[in-house]
């Protein structure tokens, strides 16, 4: 199954989405339905860690002054389980490869895998 996390109320997740061609991705919006255990476990066998998956970018991170604490892989895990801002946002899953975050070489890469 093809999929993609995303949160819907974020202005860059909704502009990847519509540059996206047809495609038969199941969308989960992060905020309306958190992400599972096992879903960041699959997230992480595919990115082999879960600092990968983490964003730095939140205002969580800032906010909490995390920046300044020696953060573990097991830190990274309870955070993006605990508030959805910490995922690096989108998260593509497509025919067993993942994709995180914005950049343009990513949402290059995702529409490639999309029209293949």
């Amino acid at each position: 199954m093809n999929k993609i996390y995303y949160l819907a109320s974020c202005d860059t997740c909704r502009k990847i989405i519509k540059s996206l061609p047809e495609n038969n991705l199941v969308f989960q919006d992060i905020r309306q339905e958190p992400i599972t255990d096992e879903q960041l476990e699959e997230m992480h066998q595919l990115a082999g860690s879960y600092e990968a998956l983490f964003s730095r970018k939140a205002q969580l991170y800032k906010s909490m002054d995390l920046k300044n604490k020696d953060l573990k892989e097991a830190d990274f895990k309870k955070y993006i389980l605990e508030h959805y801002t910490f995922l690096s946002r989108p998260v593509f899953i497509i025919d067993g490869k993942i994709y995180i975050g914005n950049s343009q070489k990513n949402v290059a890469e995702v529409i490639k895998a999309l029209t293949n």
